[in-house]
């Protein structure tokens, strides 16, 4: 979600739509829906999941949660995101909010780290390294909320160093002598075999 935003958020600045449409300022997974303001609308986008699965709760609705919140105008309803209840016809701000602070995340964490504390080193092995602990995750994330709403540009692309060739998986190309001889082996060899 973090990374929508930030794009979305980019490509308002870009426009000098930022200070028009600011998006959400604060986390709290409520319905946000972008309306237009001044002469100039927000960017209208129409959500096309492609091949994506569309059940309730699907990573997808977690971008398309992200493009609003950041300013996009996409039609959408509440209804698939994590939250939201059949019975009742209402959405959970805070158990959608909970989602997007990466609280189940955590609670996943606290789970392996009480139960096995081998399958928390193999899957959180860098979070371990870095000294993330599960009570930090929702810090976290906040703090990323906070810096893409201070900067939204994208990062500086890092300079590749002075003789960077980069990594060819390609085999080289052979001459028509080099081809015949590697025929050449190739029956040699079914023919010792046969």
């Amino acid at each position: 979600k973090q990374w929508y935003q930030r794009r979305v958020r980019g490509l308002n600045q870009k426009y000098g739509l930022d200070e028009t449409y600011t998006g959400v300022e604060e986390v709290d997974g409520e319905e946000y829906y972008v309306e237009k303001e001044g002469e100039r609308g927000a960017f209208y986008c129409v959500l096309d999941t492609g091949l994506s699965r569309t059940s309730s709760g699907a990573r997808i609705f977690g971008v398309l949660k992200g493009a609003v919140d950041g300013g996009l105008d996409i039609p959408h309803s509440s209804k698939r995101f994590p939250g939201y209840n059949t019975e009742t016809d209402e959405n959970n701000a805070a158990a959608h909010r909970a989602r997007i602070l990466g609280e189940h995340i955590s609670s996943y964490m606290q789970t392996l780290l009480d139960d096995d504390e081998d399958a928390y080193k193999r899957q959180f092995a860098t979070y371990k390294k870095e000294g993330i602990m599960p009570d930090m995750i929702e810090g976290m994330y906040t703090k990323a909320h906070a810096a893409i709403r201070a900067d939204p540009s994208p990062a500086a692309k890092k300079e590749k160093p002075e003789g960077y060739k980069p990594k060819s998986y390609r085999r080289p190309r052979m001459s028509i002598q080099q081809r015949k001889g590697r025929v050449a082996q190739q029956k040699a060899a079914f023919l010792a075999l046969h």
